[in-house]
């Protein structure tokens, strides 16, 4: 997007949330009704400000140019009651009957910074999820018949609501049998089941109560801005942070992965390279009970904190000490502690960073080797490099730094990008990146919501691999991943291949919401946040610099591929189709009632590197034939039909032999499918309940991927030479 529209933009916005909020502040807010037998969760000062913000930018700025009005409303509300209760397992059609009274009049609410309608939905849907259950954990000791012939109805979202607390307890103390028939199944004794499923809904009544304002505001802005497109969205602070740590690949911390088991917080998983590596003193299985800051700071106990508020205390800025309490794997909870001190550091997220490999490939008795580079996002840490960091992370550099690998001391013949499941990332890495493979040129065109487009180039002379080149693609990659694939596709610059990408086709800007927000304003947020707590816990004030607003990234614009087709809507389709993993129907933004249409522009001024038109209905007659004598091509089209059948029901048989039957007939096939494709690899066979090797995990896309570059380097072999696609050691 041109830099000085959106320095512009910023400045509009800023006056327009200024004033709104001003404007607001002397506004009387609706009393919201109580729920009687729940803590009521409340919105808080800062909520009510952000609520009107995003209004206001969404009515200003959005692509979509519109009015946060009583249609707008209504689908929010739609939307909203089923993120809570989707299955339609808690609400009463009593419940929405009463929601009705919120249909049309939420977005003068929201204009207003009004939170008490969602906020009283939910702590209704609170209520309702401690009633059943405590219902459910009063069944679980029942005696149950598992000889019956009765269903469990799992999928009741285009059922009616229930009219009644009866009806609804009919259908818990049936999933309750249910989760009682698997533990049976999985082989332990009826008594450890029992206890197990009790455990399991204890935990899940406890962390059910911890839920706070926060997470109850996130539920509602992704109904609001889904509402609007699927691609603007509200981060709350702790989820901003976790999207711009996603996209820089990096964070400050001790370098852990974290989750909650019964209450208390267990490492998971060691990062390579990040302080707790190199310290050596934690391993996965620990268990933090207590954390301190600095060398002298008091212990927090940490036992039944929510995972979040835990993570928060750890993790903290380079440079600076933390203190655990950590019961060592293994250990008793009963056991005495050990105290390990850790420097925080930048944690760099190698695991999810652009990686390499080579393997070779006979194509009609020659050998080729080829070298894949997988690609999980496109990232860059723009923290690190606007901070003069010369070694900052990027998804180009760290390419770049591959292909001279596969270059010098691999010495491959091609290359291929594997972008499966990758769901884009940064704009300025998708232009870069490209501009290895292409010389200087048009790569993407985008179009802002005042019907200017700015062409968006690589400047860059020269390429980085000048060789035989090709794209994997599936249904999750999407936005930034289809700018790249559509731009090496319409230079002619390589071989797209896979299944119709996703289709984003549309630009958001972050914003950070403070930063469009008075000081004044954040200072007066935090007076009435000051003046309205109640909880001793809580710090006795809060200052202007504690209100954290979070950030929203908001649909400003579309992209278009240099040719002038959008990606919106219909993606890139490849040159070389696979059938799709993925169900097409079901994922897509072709599938989201909100999406943006598909449209063109005319073509930018770019030069193609080669017209591949010729070389392409060789490749795909190959790849097909193949594909038709392919066992696991065969596979995944039975996997494709049975998951269309699965999709159409809705229950299960509470009949424990029926479903051992129906399981042992699944595991059967399965085992029997595992061993004729282990014998057609040339592998010894399985027995039943022996697991699966690596060899088993072969990745039967990948490899006709290759086999298709192998083809496309042997059609035509002068026509392609011609077109300097072929490696200069060929």
């Amino acid at each position: 997007m041109d830099f000085k529209l959106f320095k512009e933009m910023l400045k509009r916005i800023f006056f327009v949330l200024f004033t709104a909020a001003v404007i607001a502040c002397h506004a009387a807010p609706k009393t919201q009704p109580v729920v009687e037998g729940v803590t009521n969760v409340k919105p808080d000062e800062q909520q009510q400000l952000v609520i009107k913000e995003v209004v206001n930018l969404i009515e200003s700025y959005n692509y979509k140019k519109l009015e946060i009005n009583d249609s707008i409303s209504s689908l929010i509300l739609d939307k909203y009651i089923k993120a809570l209760d989707q299955g339609k397992n808690y609400f009463l059609a009593s419940d929405i009957k009463e929601f009705e009274k919120y249909r049309f009049t939420l977005d003068d609410d929201f204009k207003n910074g009004d939170l008490s309608g969602p906020f009283f939905i939910y702590n209704v849907y609170a209520k309702r999820l401690n009633e059943y259950f405590s219902y459910s954990l009063a069944q679980i000791k029942n005696k149950y018949d598992f000889n019956q012939t009765d269903t469990y109805v799992y999928d009741r979202e285009k059922m009616p609501w229930a009219t009644s607390t009866t009806a609804l307890n009919d259908t818990w103390k049936k999933r309750i049998k249910y989760e009682l028939i698997n533990l049976n199944l999985a082989g332990t004794a009826q008594a450890k089941n029992v206890e197990t499923l009790t455990k399991r809904y204890q935990n899940l009544q406890s962390q059910t109560s911890k839920t706070n304002n926060q997470d109850v505001f996130q539920i509602l802005m992704d109904a609001f801005t889904e509402s609007i497109d699927p691609h603007t969205n509200y981060f709350n602070p702790v989820n901003a942070v976790a999207f711009n740590e996603d996209m820089s690949r990096s964070f400050e911390g001790i370098g852990a992965r974290l989750q909650l088991e019964n209450e208390v917080v267990k490492i998971s998983e060691i990062i390579a390279g990040g302080p707790a590596f190199k310290d050596k003193q934690l391993s996965p299985g620990d268990r933090i009970i207590a954390v301190a800051q600095g060398d002298n700071g008091e212990f927090e106990d940490v036992v039944g904190w929510r995972l979040d508020a835990t993570v928060s205390k750890i993790k903290g800025a380079k440079g600076t000490k933390v203190r655990l309490k950590v019961i060592p794997v293994g250990k008793e909870m009963s056991s005495k502690p050990v105290i390990i001190s850790l420097v925080r550091d930048k944690v760099v997220l190698e695991e999810t960073s652009a990686k390499k490999k080579v393997k070779t490939v006979t194509q009609n008795g020659k050998e080729y080797k080829m070298g894949i580079i997988t690609l999980p996002a496109f990232y860059a840490d723009f923290k690190a490099a606007n901070a003069g960091d010369k070694n900052y992370k990027s998804t180009t550099r760290d390419v770049r730094k591959l292909i001279d690998s596969l270059k010098t001391f691999d010495k491959v013949d091609a290359i291929v990008m594997d972008l499966r499941g990758n769901g884009g990332g940064s704009l300025v890495e998708a232009i870069s990146l490209t501009g290895l493979f292409i010389d200087k040129g048009p790569v993407v065109q985008v179009k802002d919501l005042r019907g200017k487009i700015e062409v968006d180039e690589d400047e860059n002379t020269g390429v980085a691999w000048d060789g035989p080149f090709g794209v994997m693609v599936d249904r999750l990659s999407a936005s930034a991943s289809e700018i790249f694939a559509g731009a090496i596709q319409d230079y002619g610059r390589g071989i797209i291949m896979g299944s119709q990408t996703y289709g984003k086709g549309t630009v958001q800007s972050s914003i950070d919401l403070n930063k469009l927000v008075n000081p004044s304003m954040l200072q007066r947020v935090a007076g009435l946040i000051t003046k309205n707590k109640t909880t001793g816990t809580a710090p006795s004030s809060t200052n202007a610099a504690d209100i954290n607003l979070g950030q929203i990234n908001l649909t400003m614009a579309k992209f278009y591929r240099v040719a002038g087709s959008s990606t919106q809507h219909k993606g890139v389709t490849p040159d070389v189709v696979f059938p799709s993993l993925y169900p097409m129907d079901k994922i897509g933004e072709d599938t989201e009632p909100s999406a943006l249409p598909w449209d063109v522009i005319p073509s930018s001024n770019f030069k193609a590197v080669a017209n591949l038109t010729a070389v392409k209905p060789s490749l795909i007659k190959n790849s097909e034939q193949r594909i038709a004598n392919s066992l696991d091509f065969k596979y995944l089209k039975q996997d494709i039909a049975e998951l269309k059948k699965r999709d159409a029901e809705v229950s299960v048989t509470l009949n424990e032999a029926k479903l051992k039957a129906e399981r042992d007939a699944q595991e059967t096939k399965t085992l029997a499918r595992v061993n004729e494709l282990r014998t057609a690899r040339g592998l010894p066979p399985i027995k039943k309940g022996e697991k699966n090797t690596k060899q088993d995990s072969f990745d039967f896309i990948e490899d006709e991927s290759l086999h298709v570059m192998g083809d496309f380097m042997q059609q035509s072999g002068n026509y392609v030479m011609n077109l300097g696609l072929m490696p200069k050691n060929n």
